[in-house]
This record gives C-alpha cells, sequence and structure tokens, in this order.
C-alpha cells in the first residue's frame, strides 16, 4: 500500500468543514449515535435501512439463511463484515496518506480488493473534505460516510463496499438510498448542495465495480429514506415527538 502510494499524485485535502465526533452505541438491539454536544442519540441509517425491510427482501434473506443454514449464513455474514473493515481501514490509509499493514488473513485477503478500488476508483478523486465522517440530520438520523468530497468535478458523497460477488445496478437501491441520507444530512447542516452519490466497489476475486446516483434520481433516493424515516418512528412506540412536519420541511427543500 505504502509503495503505491509513492507512485500517485498527494491526494488533495481541503477541511472546509468542522465534523462532529461521535460514539456508538446499542438501544434495544439497535445502533444510535450520540453526536457531541447534541444531547440526544439519534439511530443510525442502517438502523432504519434494516428496520423498514421490505416483506419480499425479509423473506429472500430468510430462505437464503435456510440455504446455507443459520450457522454457515453467520459465518459468510461475519467474515464479509471483517473483510470490508480490513478493506476500509486500507482506503482511509491511503486517502490520509499513512501507511497501513495487516498481516492476518483477513487482511491480506482485504488489501488487494483496497488496491483495486485505489487503481481503478480514485483516479476521480478530487478533492477530500473528510474520511470516516460523522454526519445527521437534527433529531432524525446519523451516520458515517467514507468520504465527503468533490469527485469527478461534482460535490459528492462517496462510499467503499466489499461484495462477495459482482452486483447488478438494481441489486444495491439501498446503497443509494444511504447516499442519499447522508447528502441530506450534510446539505442541512453544512449548506452544501450534494448531489451526487458513488458506490466503488471490490468483490473478493477483486473485480471493481462503480455505481453512480446523481440529480434528479438521488432526489428520489432522498425521498425513498424520508418514507422510511417515517415508517421507522411510527413503529417506535418510545419516540414521543411528531417528525412529519419535519419530513415535509425536508421533502420541498431538496426538491427545489
Amino acid at each position: 500500500m505504502a509503495a503505491m502510494r509513492e507512485h500517485r499524485a498527494p491526494i488533495k485535502w481541503n477541511k472546509r468543514f468542522i465534523y462532529p465526533t461521535s460514539t456508538r452505541s446499542l438501544i434495544q438491539g439497535k445502533r444510535h449515535y450520540d453526536i457531541e454536544h447534541s444531547g440526544s442519540k439519534l439511530p443510525s441509517v442502517t438502523t432504519i435501512l434494516s428496520a423498514t425491510q421490505s416483506e419480499e427482501k425479509r423473506q429472500s434473506l430468510a430462505a437464503w439463511k435456510a440455504r446455507l443454514g443459520a450457522q454457515a449464513a453467520d459465518r459468510v455474514r461475519d467474515i464479509a463484515a471483517l473483510r470490508g473493515t480490513a478493506m476500509h481501514t486500507f482506503l482511509e490509509a491511503y486517502v490520509k496518506g499513512t501507511g497501513h499493514k495487516d498481516l492476518t488473513s483477513v487482511g491480506k485477503e482485504a488489501e488487494p480488493m483496497a488496491q483495486r478500488i485505489i487503481e481503478a476508483g480514485l483516479g476521480d478523486l478530487n478533492e477530500v473534505w473528510g474520511t470516516e465522517v460523522t454526519l445527521y440530520y437534527p433529531d432524525l438520523y446519523a451516520g458515517a460516510t467514507d468520504i465527503v468530497g468533490i469527485y469527478n468535478g461534482r460535490e459528492s458523497i462517496i462510499d467503499f463496499k466489499q461484495t462477495n460477488k459482482p452486483k447488478r445496478r438494481e441489486w444495491i437501491e439501498d446503497y443509494f438510498i444511504q447516499l442519499g441520507a447522508y447528502a441530506m444530512a450534510h446539505n442541512y447542516v453544512y449548506h452544501t448542495q450534494i448531489q451526487s452519490g458513488i458506490i466503488l466497489m471490490c468483490s473478493k476475486d477483486k473485480l471493481f465495480q462503480k455505481f453512480e446516483v446523481s440529480d434528479q434520481e438521488f432526489v428520489r433516493y432522498q425521498h425513498a429514506f424520508l418514507r422510511k424515516v417515517d415508517e421507522y418512528y411510527r413503529n417506535c412506540t418510545h419516540h414521543e415527538n411528531d417528525e412529519s412536519d419535519k419530513n415535509e420541511e425536508i421533502s420541498k427543500e431538496i426538491s427545489h
């Protein structure tokens, strides 16, 4: 990784914004973010997406687990999560210009995946505002995205994904919804106009894929997330405040 870094121009950093620190905790088994100075714990974007999965997706996941068996399915999931974490660590170190080495079996598998994303996906990364950035929409949700900055000349949210096998675009709509959620949060808090989301993905067999979503398509995914936020809070008995008016306000804002 370090050797490869030397052969590329340094990544341009522009620390335009001060991003908050956060801690993560589980509330009733659901991940929440405690944002510094906010005084509230917000459900994560992934928690909301998981809690509002369609019945079709739930049945598909259940069928997959039944085919593999519960233990085997859990093992596949856990290994993929470890590999994804290791790959993200390599990529974060690259973007920051620091060295990183992982000699574990998972690390040895993840490093070439990270290198593939660097070679094929990061050439269009023009400027970085932050990496592993905590983002939140006050009183609604929070999350962390891999990179915020300029990609191919556009203000963008960029996420890295590992996969066991190549994906079709129609299979990863939740990723686009996730990017839309992060963009809405960033635009609201920092008064930006991010309307581009980038997924840089590599399979364990080192096949690279790039998926982009922007403009009106991106707005549709943002609205899709707002519907999920409404559903999530309707189903949370401990939620005391009516967020419908706030969501309507956001919907109008992002439609402009």
